[in-house]
């Protein structure tokens, strides 16, 4: 029978660019929080001797060696020496270009299965983290239970507690897809031309307009990105802004994706809200979200 992992999406309620660094990265400041009704699903099966790690069912435009579940059993393989055959059968459910980390998730469902099973080759927790912050910086962040503190380039990670069980999540995933590589590139160039943030301000609007919200006071979430992706991809800014019409007290860009991730205090507008996306073509994504503790050490 085979093994099989979920591999659960993230959010981004907040994402900060503090600069550029040397090598070409980007430090961020960022609140990493899971959406484990989001998930894809790896089934991993035993496969002949010799024949590596096959992975099927992939993204369409995904080119096999591009993979990030084999990326992660080759990387694993090479720091410890074990590469078990296997058969992979991997289904999306965490669309790409949204920001939401699928294929990172998936990287890191790998690895922890690998972890498990090496043995005295393992590589321990933090051996771990340092070999999936190689394959991707959001991979480490998968590896953890919880919501948590990013910094670096994702890959520093404090575990917070965090309560949003009064919050019900609507996560809007419009056909658009927004290339992480240009849009830190726009933000690079927007950023040497003009370092203020009014702009910024103006861009991110901060609290919904729907007199039928339950609270006055609403959720502070930011993203960086918005400032330069909003100009161009002008429909992510209408749905933004339309998620906070139907009553989320927040709605924010979800990573450098093309994912809005909006929270409603009131289930019963969350559920209309999403209706109302769905009735106009946009894929939503409802779940009611959770209380996160810290574990002690």
């Amino acid at each position: 029978m085979p093994d099989t992992l979920s591999a659960p999406a993230k959010i981004n309620l907040s994402l900060l660019i503090v600069g550029k660094r040397a090598d070409g990265y980007h430090d961020i400041e960022s609140l990493f929080l899971p959406v484990p009704g989001l998930a894809d699903s790896l089934e991993i099966s035993a496969a002949p001797a010799g024949s590596g790690c096959s992975v099927s069912d992939q993204p369409d435009g995904c080119p096999p060696d591009k993979n990030l579940v084999l990326r992660a059993w080759r990387a694993y393989g090479e720091a410890t020496g074990f590469a078990p055959d296997v058969a992979v059968r991997l289904t999306k459910r965490i669309p790409t270009g949204m920001g939401l980390g699928g294929g990172s998730s998936d990287a890191a469902a790998m690895l922890r299965w690998l972890e498990a099973r090496a043995g005295a080759a393992g590589l321990g927790a933090a051996g771990l983290r340092a070999l999936a912050a190689g394959i991707g910086a959001d991979v480490p962040f998968f590896l953890t239970q919880g919501p948590a503190l990013a910094n670096g380039i994702g890959d520093m990670l404090t575990a917070v507690a965090f309560d949003l069980s009064a919050f019900t999540l609507v996560l809007a995933m419009p056909h658009e897809h927004v290339s992480t590589p240009w849009a830190y590139g726009a933000w690079d160039a927007r950023n040497a031309e003009n370092r203020g943030g009014a702009e910024n301000e103006r861009l991110t609007t901060p609290g919904t307009t729907n007199k039928r919200r339950v609270s006055l006071s609403p959720v502070v979430a930011r993203n960086d990105f918005e400032v330069v992706v909003f100009p161009v991809h002008v429909g992510l800014r209408i749905l933004k802004e339309r998620l906070l019409s139907l009553g989320a007290v927040c709605a924010v860009m979800s990573g450098s994706g093309a994912g809005i991730a909006a929270l409603f205090r009131d289930g019963h507008l969350a559920g209309e809200a999403a209706d109302a996306l769905r009735q106009d073509g946009v894929p939503v994504h409802v779940e009611t979200l959770g209380r996160w503790g810290v574990a002690k050490r």
